[in-house]
């Protein structure tokens, strides 16, 4: 089992053409991906590699090919465009790769995205990926293993260094979920720890956070009070200093709250076991399993 997607996921590629586009979605297609369509404006009727048909629009996708899900590889300044577009034809869930994009124009684009029914994952994000099912975005594939442990994480590259190495170890995973860093995102820790409580196939949950904001410290309290399953959970930038954005947009001290420190000790307080390093994580995911 996993959680987002799967064998039922139709994917179609906004942005396919581009350079990032063109090589994810192969990377996705050999994965073992649906990927069903393609949309760059102005270029719709042409074929993607003689197979996959591009479309000028993301509704000429989801009526013509039944897309419910779509990835975004556009820039910056016509991402929150594109998230539009794909929540406007009705699709259910967008994976928005996409880094830069302003706060203000997130703050235009998550109203209207979760009016019209849809989950956002992302922005500034690699996407998500179930071992041996479907892979949408760009984790790497070579890496995964099928098995019971759910991963959601802030920070893409400690996403691929933890499922590698409980990969290694003889860990597999059931869906490695990264939300992205910014701000303002469309999927958070408690969405993903609460999709993975209703996962048969997740027997327990890696949660990878870092400096700035609260996200850990909510989600901390939601594992307490909504979870039966057993979360480990790292956070990264202990040695950050107050004041100095770390990596994401996201990742900054400001005030006592978005510290390492305190974040940690809401993880202890409710419940969640807290590996001190990235290597320690599969001694601790071993010892709730």
């Amino acid at each position: 089992m996993a959680i987002f997607i799967g064998e039922q996921t139709r994917l179609v590629v906004q942005g396919i053409t581009g350079r990032d586009g063109s090589f994810h979605t192969r990377q996705m297609r050999e994965y073992g991906t649906q990927v069903v369509a393609g949309v760059t404006p102005g270029k719709g009727g042409q074929p993607f590699d003689g197979e996959i048909p591009i479309y000028n629009t993301v509704r000429e996708a989801v009526v013509e090919r039944e897309a419910n899900t779509s990835i975004i590889y556009v820039p910056a300044r016509f991402a929150g465009d594109a998230i539009l577009e794909a929540a406007d034809a009705g699709v259910g869930l967008i994976v928005c790769i996409t880094e830069g994009i302003p706060v203000a124009e997130m703050m235009r684009v998550m109203p209207y995205v979760r009016e019209r029914g849809a989950r956002l994952i992302g922005p500034n994000c690699p996407g998500l990926i179930a071992p041996g099912a479907c892979k949408v975005g760009i984790l790497p594939g070579q890496i995964v293993r099928p098995g019971p442990v759910g991963i959601v994480s802030r920070s893409g590259t400690l996403t691929y260094e933890v499922i590698f190495q409980l990969t290694n170890a003889g860990v597999g995973q059931s869906t490695s979920v990264g939300i992205g860093g910014d701000p303002i995102i469309g999927t958070d820790f408690v969405d993903c720890l609460r999709a993975f409580e209703g996962d048969s196939g997740t027997e327990a949950v890696v949660m990878i956070g870092e400096i700035g904001g609260t996200d850990e410290q909510v989600a901390a309290r939601f594992v307490s009070a909504e979870m039966s399953k057993p979360v480990v959970g790292f956070i990264a930038g202990q040695t950050a200093p107050p004041g100095r954005r770390m990596g994401h947009a996201g990742a900054i001290i400001s005030g006592s709250e978005g510290t390492a420190a305190e974040k940690i000790r809401a993880f202890q307080e409710n419940g969640i076991l807290v590996a001190e390093r990235p290597v320690d994580i599969v001694d601790a995911i071993r010892s709730v399993l």
